[in-house]
């Protein structure tokens, strides 16, 4: 509950509204506002009517949020702020609470004193979610009573009214998607969500987010009028996240499989000229891998941009500094670059501005010149003491950069060597590579096999002028925790990276692609998944920009091949198989199974009479792509017209960061809890 006291740090009513234009634009494209009518998009609608009850918090208006998955694929976003204003707005003659819901940029973040900083920049949030769904209602909770409006597709349904009586403040906003827009369905991704909010909640301090996951629920939620379903008993599982340490526990948690190489996590927030808040904290781990997660106002900037750049030059200029002055290194050494500095490094970093700027439409990097000087300022001075204060950590921290120093000199040696032979110039081709014969990176294809036998087949039932074909021999080394130098004297490695024509490193140019889609064909066996995993590895932690790009791709071979008379069908799941089973009224008594197809081309194994009657029926288990033939591998696996795939993505880098640190790091005790407690999620073939 939000008292009287905490109100008055903010003038918020209808004056505070200014009106920009209209909606109508947003269900004609709705892609211009939300960037996809697919999953991305659906369940972006949650974080738009959160970040209006996140910017309350920020505001120090509200302390409390709760999100909740409702039946009906419905969603409820609850928060104790002030509650939207609803006396009447000067110019639209309507309701202030109608205005912010209805009309395109209305809201409180386009001047005045609604909010000194905010995430939702645009103002559009509440308005575009209204006009993307079938149905929303909005209650509020305000100078003492209880309002309520309901929509449909952006219009409202009455006007505005009075309820009841309420001694508390806060808006509650129920609203369902309009399948018309979101044609690939309407069902949330709850894990998402609750990822989503636990980063927000590390974020905010001091600020309570509880996500609620009542789609099993028998209760009538549109008819509840309390503003958040935890206090009414309702059981459902739920996530609460509260952290008074802000950043500094955001960089703990993320660091909670990693062995940190000093004591102490450095954090510092601060208030300057120009901006609202700096924000920082960091910790340096036993790895080579270095994680910065950027944020303005409270958006994650995967680009970083300008106060990533103020951080990396204070960071690079503190510990060169400290090292010769404390005389940590050797004169003889030269100094520490940025990349340096960098390994091993956690570190998030946090601005909030009243006025912001990003590069694009995406807000993917941060563009705000005053952000750069200053985080620099800030940061720098806060870390300069830091090190002074906390001597131990400071020599720990040098002993770590000393070693990437030297570690940066031997990977260029080795690459300078591979270089003066010419292998990653793309001059010698490895000779296990079947190359395609098109030079147009746009239409060649990379397909990379597990072992020599499916490798032959491969290369027999490929198209020769646009699949190239590179068997790997058996498992490639495990890059997790390897450095460039000892990657490169791998020839499987090596041979990849020849293969793929941009070179790595500091050197890596996305340009000298040599194809556009490099597909990863391994078999569907454990080994394969291994495989699999070592090679998405790779491409992680060297090759980012070809996942960021898209070009990685995982092939999708059949599990089964039946034969029911002359046809052939192939199946890629368990489901597919055995609805076509059903549908053919097909029991499994009247199949056998076959290890590999026994009968040559243009051969009968069925008299035609008897097959009339009752068609024989073979059903044929594929464990890898070498049991194959040619005719088989291409038609199910290889032609582009027929065949499936699955496009690599990050949609969340930093949970796909921690789990190959699980899965690929030197953390045992971490990876035996993660497969013991996901051990029922797997699909073991044996």
């Amino acid at each position: 509950m939000t008292n009287k006291k905490e109100e008055k740090k903010g003038s918020y009513d209808a004056s505070s509204i200014q009106v920009l234009e209209g909606l109508e634009p947003v269900r004609k494209r709705p892609g211009m506002y939300i960037g996809t009518t697919g999953p991305d998009g659906l369940n972006h609608l949650v974080t738009e009517i959160f970040d209006n009850s996140r910017d309350e918090a920020m505001g120090a208006f509200a302390n409390r949020i709760e999100v909740a998955l409702l039946p009906d694929n419905m969603v409820r976003v609850t928060d104790n702020g002030r509650g939207i204003p609803v006396d009447i707005h000067k110019h639209t003659k309507v309701s202030a609470l109608e205005t912010i819901m209805t009309v395109l940029h209305a809201g409180g973040k386009f001047g005045g004193e609604g909010y000194k900083v905010s995430g939702g920049l645009h103002g559009v949030g509440a308005s575009v979610v209204n006009a993307l769904s079938i149905y929303m209602k909005v209650l509020v909770h305000r100078d003492g009573g209880i309002y309520y409006q309901e929509y449909s597709q952006g219009k409202k349904k009455a006007a505005v009214k009075k309820i009841g009586k309420s001694d508390l403040h806060g808006t509650a906003v129920i609203f369902k998607p309009d399948a018309e827009i979101f044609k690939e369905g309407i069902e949330f991704d709850f894990e998402r969500i609750v990822s989503h909010m636990r980063q927000q909640a590390y974020l905010v301090k001091g600020l309570k987010i509880t996500v609620i996951d009542a789609r099993d629920s028998k209760v009538d939620f549109t008819e509840i009028e309390s503003l958040f379903l935890q206090d009414l008993g309702i059981e459902a599982m739920s996530h609460s996240f509260y952290f008074e340490g802000g950043l500094l526990s955001f960089v703990k948690f993320y660091n909670q499989f990693q062995k940190p190489i000093h004591r102490n996590v450095f954090y510092i927030e601060k208030k300057t000229e120009t901006v609202e808040s700096v924000e920082v904290s960091l910790q340096y781990v036993d790895d080579i891998s270095s994680r910065i997660m950027p944020f303005a106002n409270n958006i994650y900037n995967p680009e970083g941009g300008t106060h990533v750049t103020g951080f990396k030059a204070a960071l690079t200029r503190a510990l060169n500094a400290y090292s010769k002055k404390n005389n940590l290194v050797k004169e003889s050494e030269d100094s520490f670059s940025g990349d340096d500095v960098l390994e091993g490094l956690t570190a998030v970093v946090s601005v909030k501005l009243r006025e912001i700027q990003f590069e694009g439409q995406t807000k993917a990097k941060l563009g705000s010149v005053e952000a750069r000087s200053a985080v620099e300022e800030v940061f720098g001075a806060a870390f300069n003491g830091f090190l002074e204060e906390n001597p131990d950590d400071a020599k720990a921290i040098i002993s770590k950069v000393i070693l990437a120093l030297r570690a940066r000199k031997a990977a260029k040696a080795a690459k300078d060597s591979i270089l003066r032979k010419g292998a990653l110039e793309g001059m010698t081709l490895p000779g296990k590579l079947a190359d395609c014969q098109s030079n147009d990176a746009s239409v060649s294809e990379l397909i990379i096999v597990e072992g020599d036998s499916a490798g032959g087949t491969a290369k027999m039932g490929r198209d020769r002028k646009t699949q190239a074909i590179l068997p790997l021999r058996g498992k490639i080394l495990n890059i997790e925790r390897a450095r460039l130098d000892r990657m490169l004297g791998s020839e499987q490695i090596t041979n990849l990276v020849v293969a793929l024509g941009t070179a790595i490193g500091d050197t890596f140019n996305i340009e000298k692609l040599r194809y556009h889609k490099i597909i990863i064909a391994t078999d569907a066996d454990v080994d394969g998944a291994h495989i699999r995993t070592l090679l998405l590895t790779l491409f992680y932690r060297y090759f980012k920009p070809l996942i960021d790009g898209g070009f990685i791709c995982i092939a999708q071979p059949p599990l089964y091949k039946v034969k029911v008379g002359k046809e052939v069908h192939y199946f890629y799941t368990e489901e597919e198989k055995t609805a076509f089973f059903k549908k053919e009224k097909i029991s499994d008594a009247e199949t056998e199974e076959t290890e590999e197809e026994v009968v040559a081309e243009g051969e009968e194994n069925t008299n035609e009479k008897e097959e009339k009657k009752s068609p024989k029926v073979s059903v044929q288990r594929y464990k890898g792509l070498g049991e194959m033939n040619s005719e088989e591998l291409w038609e199910t696996t290889m032609d582009p017209t027929r065949r499936m795939m699955k496009r690599v993505s990050i949609k969340d880098a930093q949970e796909a960061d921690k789990v190959f640190d699980m899965l690929m790091g030197t953390d045992v005790p971490a990876r035996k809890a993660f497969i013991q407690s996901n051990a029922k999620l797997a699909n073991i073939d044996i």
